[in-house]
Order: structure tokens, then C-alpha cells, then sequence
């Protein structure tokens, strides 16, 4: 066994002509160690493989059981019927025949239960009931160490009368409690065969729930071998499905989700469900949580859970938010600088230099009058107020989270779900051919690549991911040289003073907002185009990676696909907050990239809104093309789907082949779900300081996300394979590492993209003795400060405007530079130290004071509730009795058979074992 390869590649073609009476196996005794397969044994070489029998449809389009009544459905398989293939094109599924068939007696072989049943629909499909006996319930339950109740939860903490007033004040917004009941509480163990009389059992038939059966029956499924030929092992349901021998392998929902089952027993939490959690007029209510961990597992509860608890979060922040948004429309009128930009005798009299060379023409300053006030709004000392409130919010929504995942982990019994307890993937388990020694356990055991080999698979994942990125890198400066070419060409045609068509728009339509707007809407298509591509990319790293659970697989994809989206999705917020007009020059001297093109400026009210445009069409252009995508395109591909197998007869539909006409889940699961939510958290979080309505965007959105998502899993999709899970994984970390850097990116933007530090040097300094006229401190006279002149005759010839008025002599541009005539002309002047120095001095105490409160709240809030703790001592306790109490009669039951044994020898022997076991016992 020790060269045996494991593998999950098909055969090549050239075997596809062997065909046998009798399928000639190979005798294994283990495909896997005992501890993942217990119930596994091999198949008699020579011997004829035990077909699935077949038994016809009963009318019960609502029966979740086998045709006898009693045996529970636990999964489905669905294949088509190879000797109702075309005649010439039977021999291409002799193969698949040969594998199926084997895989069934495997399956069987195992302990499953098989049945067979027609299409009522389609008369080439075939569905095989799959069954869980109790035994070997009891036997993968233990090896997959599920918890279970042992006894009911004495520890439950007694309302007290003021939350009871609170319940009942809102209970409209949960869900009815004639259809989702509290359930009663229990404290658990992982399961023991050996020891089923300290679980509490009350049935047998509910003591394994739905999704625990399904789960188990899936762990055996990924596992029974379909073809083995000497050395070589081929298993998994996956492979089956890649290679077309079964069309689909799924577990059974419960019945319809807006029709009640009529069978005796069915829960119909399918139709609970959809009734108080995924119809849109629940959009208002609760989550039921528990019936959702119940009814689709662990995975899917904690990712609605984490979904519900920021949406509650996010109406927080939206409300300061939105006060801040109305505080700086209220106040937009009342700016003074924006006044004077507006003003005829102050904006209006002030020509603008060209921003572009020979083409652009001089323009006058309050042509952006509108812009201004735009900019008012965004560009406030509510902005700053937020900036600091949004830093502490993301560090109080993580942290209260931990807090909320712990009872969920408490309550749904992942408290101590651990690596060992997860199974290896199939895949890593068919490519073990290298032995180790276990770090942990020092016992041998095989992995699929040497310490070497691991660091070349890691290299090549690392170097490919890092080529994506750079390709990224590559696609923003394309985006930037149009920005350049773009915004020459608009500066050509929006100066013009004939452009009859755009007179009513003409006044909001600058050069800086035209090229803004057309880049932005590139940049989106330029995103989703690399998405597309760049999945299938990381996929393939992530499986050549060859991680060694289904966790470790979910994480290592995460973090590659995540550091893509990243880059793709900030990139331009990045370039448009921190790089677009910082490196311009002056008009006699601009700064050219690649030599070529003239460096964008920003208007004179700084770049803030224009991030606040990218802002607002990325967030709300994907948020439509999410939600398009996963409402219709599943709606859509269903109908077309029921169209095309419609059954041509009035006979009942199974519930089995019901669920078939369903869309199956993605291969990536909840990946996207997840990705969407955390790309929209770092835009609330990174970039709130220019945009602080994006938490009221976010807040909108998640309502519907989360009903959407709900609707989706309900209605359109089969039912998914229900997963463990403790937590979200590596989305985590990424959520931590993006608040970091959020108090980082919004001090920044307040610092070098507003315009607030210069206003406030000015109030402060430069508008009262020693540098200004004025009495006291005011903001009059600061557009005329913060704009340096610059004389027309300086102009090279490159850079000229080719007409020019004959009555102007200079222009102004947006710097803090020395007049021409001084004798350090066009060199930067003292209010531009001042403000660089202001600048640094704001990024470095904001970003000291907000981590230091983000360190202090964190040290203060325990990830961990105390009545939590308690209960998880008490339930430890309870284990650790019943262990002693088990070890305790096992020892008793094995001595009794010398105390016999002693009573038939000599009497005083017997006197004296018998007292020395008694004494033994007592020290037990």
C-alpha cells in the first residue's frame, strides 16, 4: 500500500473499449485509513457488482422517503440511462456505466441504502435515492466528531422585566412565532457510538437533523472509490460530476417553498423559511438564524449572521453620515470661499491659465461655481467629525462582532471545531504519495509534496497572482494616459463659448467632471472584464497549491482573489485621491508623463469631488450589476430550463426532480457573497471622508442584499450541501487589515486631497497680522491667496495657447508659488510650508489619537461574553462526568468476569480478590 497512488484523473480514451460481463476489481481491504472510512471494504476481484434496485414513482410528489415509507431520502444522484442512448453512441458511455455501477456497490458496500426511481419528466434520467441507516449514522457522526445534545441547558439566564418590555415592544420585527419557535437549548458532546446512552434520544428519527444526514452522506460520497485498477484509486462524486456519469448529486428541500408539504411529519422549514426571512415583505424582519443554521448549516448561518449584524451597524454610521451630507447642503450657500468663486467682481474677474498646451484656452473662475458648492458639501468640518467617528465605528463593529460569532459558535456548537476535526479534501487525499512525520501527533502519514515541492507550488501561485496585479498596474496607467488625451479634448470643446446643445447643462459640465466621469465608467468595465478573467486564474493557483482541508482551499483562494479585487476595484480611488494633481508643475513649466502627455490638474476646489464621483458610480454601478446578476440570471436559466423539460404527461412531479429543475450552488459557494460585502466595507471605510452618504448607500443595498441572497438559496438554487464553520474565515483578518489602513487613507484625503488644512492655515495664520491685512481671523481673501499668478509671456513655446485675449497680461494657477518679478519667482512660497507642515503635523496626531482609542476599545471589549464562558465550563464539565462515568462502567464490566472466575477456585482466595475489587471500586 505504501506505492499505491491515489488519483482523480479519468482514464485515457483507449480504455474506453473494455467492457466486461462482470467488472474485474481489484480486492483492497482500505482506500482510506480507517479513522475517515470506516465502513469501507473491497470488492471481491471477479466478483459481480450488486446493481441499485429500481423501483417506479408512487405519486407522492411530496414523500421525502423511499417507495416503502420508512427509509428518509438523504441525497439524490441524478444519471442518465446509457442503454437509452443513440445505438452508435452507446459505446462512448460503456465506461461511464462501468464506473457508476461500481460506485453505487461501493456506496452500498459502505452501509448506504440505494434506490432507483424514472424520470417522470425526462424518461432517459434516473434518480438513486440515497439512504443513511442508523448504524452507520452513529458511525460518521463519530468520525466526523458532530455534536449532539446530551442534556437540556440548565444555565438559561432569566429575563429581566425591562427586556421583556423590550421584546415585546419589537416583536412586529421578528419573525412569527407560530411558524419559527424559539428551540430549547442543550448542552453537547461530539458524538460516541460506544456511548449513546448519555445522549439525550428521545427519536431516533430526529436525533441526526436533516442536514447532519445530508452532510455525512456527502463525506461518503466525495470519498467511495469508483474504479480501482491495481495501484491506481479513482474516487469522489466530484470527478463523477466533471465526467458527466452522473448530471447532479444534491440533498432534498424539505418541500416547496410557497406550498405547504401534505405529507404527515414534513417540517416545511423551506416554506418557513421563505414565508418570515426570504419574501419581500419580511424585508423588515429579523433573521431567523437558528432555523437557518439548521436548514442549510453553519456556513450559510454565520455568513447571514456576519451579513445582518453589519447591515445593523451600518444604520448607525448612515445616520451621522446622512447628518453630515445635510449639514454641508445647509451650509453650502453660507462658504465664504465659495462665495467668492461665485462672485462676478472677484471669480469673475479672475482669468485661469490653460490647463492643457495650445489647444485649451484661458477660462474664467467662476464658470466653476457650481462645482464649488458641490464641493461644499463634501469639503466641511463634518467631513473631519466623521472621518474620526467612521475610524472608531469599524473598530466597535469588529469587535462586538467577535463578541456576537462567540455565542453564535456557543449555540451551534463550533466552539471547538478545530483543524483536526476537519476532514482532508479529496482531492489533497488522492495525491498523498510522500511520507512525514506528524509535527502533532508523531505518527507517519502521507502528503502530496515534499517541503520543496511545497515551496515551488507556493512560488509559482505567488509570482502568477503578482503578474495579475502588475496587469492591473498596466491597465490604470492606460486609464490614466486617457484621462490626459480625454481631458485635452474636453478642455478644447467645453471652454468653447458656442456649444448651443450643452446651454442647460453647461454651467455643472467642467473639463476635470467630463474626463472624470467617462474614465470612471471605463474603469468599471475594466474591472469586471479582469474579474472574469482573473477567477479562473486563481482558481487554478489555488487548486495546483493543493491545500490540504476545504477551510485552508476557502482562505488561501480568498486572500489571492481578495488582494486582486483590491487592487482592481481601488486603484482609481487611489490615483484620483493621492496622485492626480500632486505632480503638476506650473504653467511655464508643466510636468509631462512619458514625455508626452501634460499631467492632469485638479479643478480649483481640489479632486475630492471627483473621488466622490468614482465613488458613487462604482458603488452604485456594481450594486446594480450584482443584484441584476443574481436575481435574474437564476430566475432566467430556471424558466428556460422548466421550459425545456416539461413533462408532456399530468402525472405528479417528485419532490427529487423538483429540486433538479433548480439552479446547483457555484463551486466557490458564498466566495462572491462575501467578496461584494467586504469590497463595499472598504469603500465605506477607506474613502468615507469624501463621500459620507456611501454608509447610506451600503445600508440600502445590504437590505436588499440580504433578502436577495435569502430569495436566491430559497427559491432558485438546490439545497446546499450543509458545511461546518466557526467563523468567516479569512475574511477576518482582511476586515481588520482594511480598518487599519482606513484611519490611515482617510487622514490622508483630509490632509492632501481637501481642501480644509489650507483653508484652516489661512484662517489661522495668513488671513491676520503678520502675513494678512485683516483685523480678526476670516476666510475673505482666500481664493486670492491660494491662487499664485503667472506671467502669459513665460509660456514656452510647446505650451502656448494658440489664441490668447489682448487685454490680460497673466493668468492664475492653482499653487502656492512666488509672483513673476520676485526674486524667487515661480518657487514655492512660506504659506506652502505652512501648509505641508500643518498637513503633517494633522496626518500624524489623528492617526496617533484614533489608534490609540481603536487599541483602548479593543483591550476593553472581550471577544468572549461572560455568561458565554460560563456556559462553555459548564458544558466541559458535563462531558468530562459522562467520560469518567463511561471509562468508570467499562472497567467494572470487564472485572466481573475474574470475580467469577476467582469464586470457582479456593474460598479464601475468592474472600480476598473480592475485597481488593471492592476496595478498587471505591477508588474509582
Amino acid at each position: 500500500m505504501e506505492n499505491d497512488i491515489l488519483e482523480m484523473e479519468s482514464l485515457s480514451d483507449v480504455e474506453e473499449f473494455e467492457a466486461d460481463a462482470h467488472l474485474e476489481m481489484i480486492e483492497e481491504d482500505v482506500v482510506y485509513p480507517e479513522e475517515f472510512l470506516p465502513t469501507y471494504h473491497g470488492i471481491q476481484e471477479g466478483s459481480t457488482v450488486v446493481k441499485v434496485p429500481l423501483a417506479e414513482f408512487n405519486d407522492k410528489p411530496d414523500s421525502l422517503f423511499f417507495n416503502d415509507g420508512v427509509r428518509r431520502v438523504d441525497f439524490i444522484l441524478v444519471y442518465e440511462d446509457e442503454d437509452r442512448k443513440e445505438f452508435e453512441k452507446r459505446h462512448t458511455f460503456a465506461r461511464r456505466k462501468r464506473r457508476r455501477e461500481y460506485f453505487e456497490a461501493s456506496l452500498m458496500k459502505m452501509g448506504m441504502e440505494l434506490e432507483a426511481t424514472p424520470s417522470v419528466a425526462d424518461d432517459k434520467l434516473v434518480f438513486v435515492k440515497v439512504h443513511m441507516p442508523w448504524d452507520t449514522l452513529c458511525t460518521y457522526g463519530e468520525v466526523l466528531h458532530i455534536k449532539l445534545p446530551i442534556q437540556p441547558n440548565d444555565l438559561s439566564s432569566q429575563r429581566s422585566p425591562w427586556w421583556q418590555w423590550l421584546s415585546a415592544a419589537t416583536k412586529p420585527f421578528y419573525p412569527d412565532q407560530s411558524l419559527i419557535s424559539e428551540e430549547a437549548e442543550f448542552f453537547t458532546a461530539p458524538f460516541e457510538k460506544d456511548r449513546l446512552d448519555y445522549f439525550y434520544v428521545k427519536d431516533k428519527d430526529a436525533f441526526f437533523t436533516a442536514s447532519m444526514r445530508s452532510r455525512m452522506a456527502f463525506y461518503i460520497l466525495s470519498r467511495a472509490p469508483y474504479e480501482i485498477r491495481g495501484s491506481v484509486k479513482k474516487f469522489g462524486i466530484r470527478k463523477l460530476l466533471d465526467g458527466g456519469v452522473y448530471k447532479a448529486a444534491y440533498p432534498l428541500h424539505d418541500c416547496r417553498f410557497n406550498v405547504k408539504s401534505q405529507e404527515e411529519g414534513c417540517p416545511n422549514e423551506r416554506f418557513r423559511l421563505y414565508s418570515e426571512w426570504a419574501h419581500p415583505k419580511s424585508f423588515y424582519k429579523m433573521q431567523p438564524l437558528n432555523l437557518i443554521r439548521k436548514y442549510y448549516g453553519e456556513k450559510i448561518g454565520i455568513y447571514f449572521a456576519w451579513l445582518g449584524f453589519y447591515t445593523v451597524m451600518l444604520a448607525l454610521a448612515a445616520v451621522v453620515g446622512l447628518s453630515c451630507f445635510i449639514y454641508g447642503y445647509k451650509t453650502q450657500e453660507t462658504s465664504t470661499w465659495s462665495k467668492e468663486v461665485c462672485d462676478p467682481e472677484i471669480g469673475g474677474k479672475i482669468i485661469m491659465c490653460p490647463q492643457c498646451d495650445r489647444e485649451c484656452k484661458y477660462w474664467r473662475l467662476n464658470s466653476t461655481c457650481e462645482a464649488s458648492k458641490k464641493l461644499c458639501i463634501f469639503d466641511n468640518f463634518g467631513t473631519l467629525v466623521f472621518a474620526v467617528f467612521m475610524a472608531i465605528w469599524v473598530t466597535l463593529f469588529l469587535e462586538f462582532w467577535k463578541r456576537y460569532q462567540a455565542e453564535l459558535d456557543y449555540q451551534w456548537d463550533t466552539v471547538e471545531f478545530l483543524e483536526q476535526e476537519e476532514p482532508p479534501r479529496p482531492e489533497y487525499e488522492a495525491k498523498c504519495m510522500y511520507e512525514r512525520k506528524n509535527p502533532v501527533t508523531g505518527v507517519k502519514e502521507k502528503v502530496p509534496y515534499t517541503a520543496c515541492g511545497r515551496c515551488v507550488r507556493v512560488s509559482i501561485g505567488m509570482g502568477t497572482v503578482l503578474f495579475w496585479i502588475l496587469l492591473i498596474v498596466a491597465s490604470i496607467v492606460a486609464i490614466t494616459v486617457y484621462r490626459l488625451a480625454a481631458f485635452f479634448a474636453f478642455s478644447a470643446r467645453l471652454r468653447a463659448q458656442d456649444l448651443k446643445e450643452l446651454e442647460p447643462l453647461k454651467e455643472y459640465v467642467t473639463p476635470q467632471m467630463a474626463t472624470s466621469v467617462t474614465a470612471s465608467l471605463i474603469s468599471f468595465v475594466v474591472i469586471m472584464i479582469l474579474n472574469m478573467l482573473y477567477e479562473r486564474v486563481a482558481i487554478w493557483i489555488t487548486d495546483f497549491e493543493l491545500p490540504r482541508t476545504k477551510t485552508d482551499y476557502e482562505n488561501s483562494l480568498t486572500l489571492k482573489m481578495f488582494l486582486f479585487q483590491f487592487v482592481n476595484y481601488y486603484s482609481s480611488c487611489f490615483y484620483i485621491a493621492f496622485a492626480k494633481g500632486k505632480a503638476v508643475g506650473y504653467p511655464g513649466r508643466p510636468v509631462y508623463l512619458l514625455g508626452k502627455y501634460r499631467n492632469e490638474e485638479c479643478d480649483p476646489g481640489g479632486c475630492l469631488i471627483e473621488l466622490t464621483t468614482q465613488l458613487s458610480i462604482i458603488m452604485g454601478g456594481k450594486a446594480i450589476w450584482n443584484n441584476i446578476q443574481e436575481v435574474l440570471l437564476p430566475w432566467a436559466k430556471n424558466a428556460i430550463f422548466r421550459y425545456c423539460t416539461r413533462a408532456s404527461s399530468q402525472k405528479p412531479i417528485p419532490r427529487w426532480e423538483q429540486d433538479y429543475q433548480l439552479q446547483s450552488m457555484s463551486k466557490l459557494g458564498l466566495f462572491y457573497e462575501y467578496l461584494e460585502m467586504v469590497i463595499q466595507f472598504g469603500f465605506v471605510t477607506l474613502f468615507v471622508a469624501s463621500f459620507p452618504l456611501a454608509p447610506v448607500l451600503a445600508l440600502v443595498n445590504n437590505l436588499f442584499e440580504i433578502r436577495v441572497d435569502a430569495w436566491k438559496i430559497t427559491t432558485q438554487f438546490r439545497r446546499i450541501v450543509p458545511e461546518k464553520a466557526q467563523d468567516i474565515g479569512a475574511w477576518q483578518p482582511i476586515l481588520q487589515g482594511v480598518a487599519i489602513l482606513a484611519v490611515a487613507t482617510n487622514a490622508m484625503i483630509i490632509a492632501f486631497t481637501s481642501d480644509m488644512i489650507p483653508r484652516l492655515v489661512y484662517y489661522w495664520s495668513f488671513s491676520v497680522y503678520p502675513y494678512g491685512e485683516q483685523d480678526s481671523q476670516s476666510m475673505q481673501g482666500y481664493i486670492q491667496r491660494s491662487l499664485s499668478i503667472f506671467d502669459i509671456s513665460d509660456f514656452s513655446n510647446d505650451s502656448r495657447p494658440l489664441s490668447a485675449p489682448y487685454n490680460i497680461t497673466t493668468c492664475r494657477y492653482r499653487d502656492f508659488r512666488y509672483p513673476p518679478g520676485h526674486p524667487k519667482e515661480y518657487e514655492y512660497n512660506i504659506y506652502y510650508w505652512h501648509v505641508i507642515a500643518a498637513k503633517m503635523a494633522f496626518i500624524i496626531v489623528v492617526e496617533h489619537i484614533v489608534y490609540l482609542t481603536k487599541f483602548i476599545l479593543s483591550y476593553v471589549i472581550p471577544d468572549v461574553p461572560y455568561a458565554v464562558k460560563e456556559q462553555i465550563k459548564r458544558e466541559k464539565y458535563l462531558t468530562q462526568v459522562i467520560l469518567h462515568e463511561t471509562n468508570l462502567k467499562l472497567v467494572t464490566k470487564r472485572l466481573k468476569p475474574v470475580h467469577d472466575v476467582t469464586r470457582r477456585n479456593s474460598h479464601g482466595k475468592k474472600e480476598e480478590i473480592a475485597l481488593d475489587f471492592d476496595f478498587s471500586n471505591d477508588r474509582a
